[in-house]
């Protein structure tokens, strides 16, 4: 996957390119606080994150309980639109094209598959919960209206729920989404995730900038849906272990990367997606899913 560095300021944040979230995660940092042999017990009373364990046994799975299970297909759109004249052959992996878009939500109905949202990923993977046949999770970066306008129109033909992971910074700006449109987009069974306030690179982080990535966006967000925000989703997919305890600390249940591997020790902030790029048909976005999740 083409690698982007770009820097980010606040205008920059106002304007997020097609590229934003293309780069492929790296793990750098001290070891994580999980053991990955231990088996974690929640009692019928106790939380995780923000969500309420209600579980018979009142078990988690060990980390290499999480390890061995069959990944979830999940797939990361930006935007949905036609390509300029403009675009550049990097960015076009971020843009699809909206027949493109509609020939792979087409492919994916025709050809079984359901809808899944994070609370469902994440109790398959920590309590073993059973998933429908053909499970898959499709997921929305960056706040782009078109994801409103195009994406969620085209979903609700085929009742597919999905994960908008929203970048604070850009709310109610042109060309990206409103707080009427993301709550709507709740209020009619979607997930609202965090994606930071103006995509700043987690990795450089330091003191008061979790504060103003992470936990005043979430608090933006569950102000606008009326609902807890459990999920964030890294800019770029890049991520290292010293954000584990701060993405815990701050009540998220689980964290979302690119196509890089899961931490060995902490797979649930380290679930994998994949790019689904502007260039691919449906049959190879098809192929794509097999081969990258196993």
């Amino acid at each position: 996957m083409i690698k982007h560095y770009l820097k980010y300021t606040l205008l920059a944040g106002m304007l997020i390119s097609a590229v934003s979230c293309g780069q492929k995660g790296q793990s750098t940092g001290e070891k994580s606080s999980v053991d990955s042999g231990k088996v974690v017990e929640i009692n019928a009373d106790s939380t995780v994150g923000h969500a309420s364990v209600n579980k018979i046994d009142g078990k988690a799975a060990s980390v290499a309980e999480i390890l061995a299970r069959k990944e979830v297909p999940i797939l990361c759109y930006h935007q949905i639109r036609d390509w300029k004249a403009s675009d550049s052959k990097a960015a076009k992996d971020y843009i699809i094209p909206v027949n493109t878009f509609k020939e792979h939500v087409k492919m994916l109905a025709d050809s079984g598959y359901h809808t899944v949202l994070p609370d469902q990923v994440y109790n398959y993977l920590v309590y073993g919960d059973p998933l429908p046949s053909k499970p898959v999770m499709l997921t929305f970066d960056d706040t782009e209206a078109n994801q409103f306008v195009v994406a969620n129109q085209e979903l609700k033909k085929y009742d597919f729920k999905a994960v908008y992971f929203i970048m604070t910074v850009s709310i109610g700006r042109p060309n990206y989404m409103t707080k009427d449109q993301i709550k709507q987009l709740s209020d009619e069974g979607n997930v609202i995730g965090s994606h930071t306030w103006d995509h700043h690179n987690v990795k450089k982080y330091q003191g008061q900038d979790w504060v103003t990535q992470v936990e005043k966006p979430t608090k933006t967000l569950e102000t606008i849906t009326g609902k807890t925000i459990d999920y964030f989703a890294y800019p770029f997919g890049l991520w290292n272990k010293e954000a584990f305890p701060e993405l815990r600390q701050r009540g998220f249940k689980a964290a979302f990367s690119l196509a890089d591997k899961k931490d060995q020790e902490d797979p649930l902030f380290t679930i994998r997606r994949i790019i689904a790029s502007g260039y691919w048909s449906a049959h190879t976005l098809n192929n794509a899913m097999k081969k990258s999740f196993h």
